[in-house]
């Protein structure tokens, strides 16, 4: 005859020293509805001080928030930016990154430095996010006013593996200026603004989203700054050669300390967030959805993400889009507004 279910439950916390406590502690949980199925996954971002991290940081919180409902716990990784956020989602050490538009172009199309590899097909969208302006910011002393007149000055473009970095260099390239008309360094952002006060380099780029810390304490030191304008035919062709850029400005009203007294115009990209093919549907789904329907509570989250609208947020993608995410823009209404070549 079996034993009763209590006396066999005691001989096995006997048997193996488990704490009666962790017993009644998970036979609670299991009550009460509790999960124990959780989920972990990590977002790539950038660094601190830009508008990636705080980007993911926002979405885990959301995340975090709903963890019991979701199965889902979030945490955020500060990264060198948007190509290793990329190779990292495609290797699995990430679920998802925040990565720019034109960095999602580039690997899916096998482009720089993706150039060896080929185009990193099991790359997938799952939205878009918030408008990021090329950013070019000079000491006044330095009598920089125009793009024109970087040549032969000290130049951070932004470090390797950053999204920046090839804003920079397209930005010089569309100019006719060549790198080696510059004094260039390859420092991250948020060493920037300390360069130029510290009179180090009379120049930097930065690809960001706006408000930015950075720029505020670039724009706030012993040193005054400007913020260079980046338009005219140069732009307008490689807006119109590249399709992951769009003409963009910075707002000035963020930087009342810069000598500039009107908006600055540029051109830009969309700040992405993307997964992998091999990320499962309902994980996908879950964070799309959460995203979507708490929309204002994600847009309140920072001020660059004032302007986002749903119908924008699947905007300035290339990659096709995750069959997760696909599917809750499909119960939504929302795949009107994708490309299709974005719909597999």
């Amino acid at each position: 005859m079996k034993q009763p279910l209590i006396r066999l439950l005691v001989l096995r916390i006997r048997a193996s020293a488990i704490p009666l406590l962790l017993l009644l502690t998970l036979g609670h949980a299991i009550g009460c509805g509790v999960r124990t199925d959780t989920t972990y996954v990590t977002i790539g971002t950038g660094a601190v001080t830009g508008l990636y991290y705080p980007t993911g940081g926002a979405i885990a919180r959301m995340i975090n928030a709903r963890s019991d409902s979701l199965g889902l716990k979030a945490t955020v990784e500060s990264t060198a930016g948007s190509v290793y956020n990329v190779n990292a989602v495609m290797s699995g050490d990430l679920e998802f990154g925040v990565v720019q538009s034109d960095r999602q172009y580039q690997a899916w199309h096998g482009l720089v430095e993706w150039a060896e590899t080929g185009p990193q097909t099991g790359l997938r969208s799952v939205f878009s996010i918030h408008p990021e302006s090329v950013t070019l910011i000079a000491s006044v002393e330095s009598g920089i006013t125009r793009i024109e007149d970087l040549r032969g000055r000290r130049v951070n473009i932004g470090n390797p593996g950053s999204g920046p970095l090839g804003n920079a260099r397209d930005a010089l390239a569309a100019f006719g200026i060549s790198l080696d008309e510059i004094q260039a360094e390859y420092v991250k952002a948020v060493e920037a603004p300390g360069l130029l006060q510290d009179e180090r380099i009379d120049a930097f780029f930065y690809t960001v989203g706006h408000p930015n810390g950075n720029i505020k304490e670039a724009t706030s030191g012993r040193i005054k700054v400007r913020i260079i304008p980046l338009t005219g035919p140069a732009v307008d062709d490689l807006v119109t050669e590249r399709p992951y850029y769009t003409r963009a400005i910075v707002p000035i009203e963020h930087y009342p300390n810069a000598e500039n007294t009107e908006d600055v115009p540029s051109f830009g990209v969309r700040g992405t967030f993307v997964t992998s093919a091999g990320v499962s549907e309902e994980l996908v789904y879950a964070v799309t959805r959460m995203i979507f329907e708490h929309f204002e509570e994600f847009r309140g989250l920072h001020p660059a993400y004032a302007v986002l609208t749903r119908e924008s947020m699947l905007t300035g993608l290339t990659a096709p889009v995750h069959p997760g995410a696909l599917r809750y823009f499909r119960e939504s209404g929302l795949v009107q507004y994708l490309d299709s070549d974005l719909i597999r």
